[in-house]
């Protein structure tokens, strides 16, 4: 059985004032969960459970990003997360203070056998 990667979706979050790596991880991820909607487990009879989900991070300083609380950010399958060197700080001198954005990109992964399914070229056959 082959794992494929069924659904990639991205999102951005940030934080404004606490410069906090963790709390704008978190918010990428949920907005790139605001774009989804897996219909396809019940319609098709996979179980979430055997969705591997991959979670890469991008933010200026990823070993401030606590992977443990953006795993918890995801509802369903199993979870794993990379924080990488990403996203964006923008400094605001004015105010002395640093705006953290983060990214977030989700893939997930199904194990499908080869058999089961077939790709369509995009031409209906007659």
């Amino acid at each position: 059985m082959t794992e494929r990667r069924i659904i990639l979706e991205m999102g951005s979050g940030n934080d404004l004032y606490g410069c906090d790596y963790t709390k704008a991880a978190c918010r990428a991820v949920q907005d790139a969960l605001h774009h989804s909607s897996i219909v396809l487990f019940k319609s098709l009879g996979y179980d979430h459970r055997e969705m591997r989900v991959q979670v890469t991070i991008g933010v200026q300083e990823p070993d401030k990003v606590d992977i443990a609380r953006v795993c918890a950010e995801l509802p369903r399958g199993r979870a794993e997360v990379t924080a990488v060197l990403g996203g964006l700080n923008v400094h605001d001198a004015e105010q002395d203070t640093t705006h953290v954005i983060a990214t977030a990109a989700i893939e997930a992964f199904l194990p499908i056998e080869q058999s089961r399914w077939r790709l369509s070229d995009g031409t209906s056959e007659k």
